[in-house]
């Protein structure tokens, strides 16, 4: 069982931790291991707090979901970013941003729950259609939107992996979903 609240400014660790365990595991074999490896749970809670995220006046919220008194998955959400970016938003779309759960519990419904109260978040923002960026890779992500509902409306973007040593980017491939 899993309890949903919303990001406080102490969670930005457990978040991070989240995040990271996320791409780890979600992306092996999709993202270069050189990036899966240089991951850093300090350094991504800090960017967090920089962006502050859990902020009332951030356009974007994001839910925890919670077991046992331990973060163990979130989602955000808000208005449509054009182009990925945070800066250009689009009000007359909302937009899944984020969502992961830790491995350990991937396929007991935490993550269904998430987008459930991702999607009635989004409802209560005016928001009746969203949409959500999905790695064409990543098979399990493009299944559990399916199951959701959700499908490809046709938008693809590249989103660029950077490389460390000043290496051209890895370019990988994004599926939007609606």
């Amino acid at each position: 069982m899993v309890t949903i609240r919303r990001e406080g400014p102490d969670d930005a660790e457990a978040v991070a931790r989240v995040h990271v365990h996320g791409w780890r595991s979600g992306y092996a074999g999709i993202m270069p291991e050189e990036v899966l490896a240089r991951l850093n749970v300090a350094a991504w809670a800090q960017r967090r707090r920089d962006l502050g995220t859990a902020g009332p006046e951030h356009p974007f919220t994001t839910l925890l979901a919670e077991a046992g008194g331990r973060v163990v998955g979130f989602t955000s959400f808000g208005p449509y970013r054009n182009n990925q970016d945070r800066d250009d938003l689009d009000p007359a779309y909302g937009e899944v941003v984020s969502l992961f759960v830790e491995p350990a519990r991937w396929g007991d419904g935490t993550a269904g729950t998430l987008l459930a109260a991702a999607r009635a978040g989004l409802a209560e923002r005016g928001w009746t259609e969203y949409r959500l960026w999905v790695l064409a890779a990543n098979q399990r992500a493009r299944r559990f939107c399916a199951r959701a509902g959700l499908s490809p409306d046709g938008e693809r973007a590249t989103y660029p992996v950077p490389l460390a040593g000043g290496r051209t980017p890895v370019g990988l491939v994004e599926l939007r979903y609606a």
